[in-house]
């Protein structure tokens, strides 16, 4: 958020854009570039304290990580990539709309707390409206609001992500949802491989991948459609 909320409105108030663009060079080549140098940034971030932590952890403990070990970090290190790259792209849609740096850093992080704190504690009471759970409930009925309340709480890319990285970080995770007694008699414990993982958290990756290009392309589009004048 810090990286992308004055990307655009930074230059355009102090007249620095409208001297870019009288290059000869394209427009998408300056949203491009704008987006691609801070997510490149952020890449280096991530992976070199990625690695920095996973070498201290190699050397205090002194266990080398195994294979698949090594392949849960690099794919956990991805996704904060594309979860941070989310809110880029989000970034700077809100510093090509608001003229002002300072209204497009509060609306990002309003949307930011909206999402991470308040979408969650919003759809427990929307499921509670709609399915209330009371002493003499069934336990289908608590199915029921535990579904409704996760359904909704998934529309944020907060809980998308967190509910990925925990499941990548830790094969011990078998399911996101609720699950039945009768669907737990005669389950073996045990750990789950990569592939398998990585299918069930499939639908949060594709989420948080789609989310950042369709938020993209809308800053795309509208930055080529912009009027720009000195």
């Amino acid at each position: 958020l810090s990286m992308g909320f004055d990307a655009i409105n930074a230059e355009q108030n102090s007249g620095t854009m409208t001297r870019l663009l009288a290059q000869p060079i394209y427009r998408d080549d300056v949203i491009n570039g704008k987006f691609l140098a801070r997510l490149f940034v952020l890449i280096l971030i991530t992976l070199a304290l990625g690695f920095f932590v996973a070498g201290m952890g190699i050397i205090i403990t002194g266990v080398p990580p195994t294979g698949e070990e090594v392949m849960r970090l690099l794919l956990y290190l991805a996704l904060s990539i594309v979860y941070m790259g989310f809110w880029l792209a989000l970034a700077m849609l809100f510093s090509l709309m608001f003229r002002h740096t300072a209204t497009s850093a509060l609306c990002s992080m309003s949307l930011w707390l909206f999402f991470s704190i308040f979408v969650p504690i919003l759809a427990g009471m929307v499921a509670d409206a709609i399915f209330p759970v009371t002493q003499s409930s069934d336990a289908m009925a608590q199915l029921y609001n535990i579904r409704l309340s996760q359904a909704i709480s998934r529309l944020s890319p907060a809980t998308l992500y967190s509910e990925a990285a925990v499941t990548i970080l830790s094969p011990s995770v078998r399911t996101l949802g609720p699950v039945l007694l009768e669907q737990t008699y005669g389950a073996i414990s045990g750990f789950l491989p990569l592939g398998q993982s990585l299918l069930l958290i499939w639908p949060h990756i594709t989420g948080l991948v789609a989310g950042t290009i369709l938020i993209f392309g809308i800053t795309y589009t509208l930055f080529l459609r912009q009027e720009i004048r000195a």
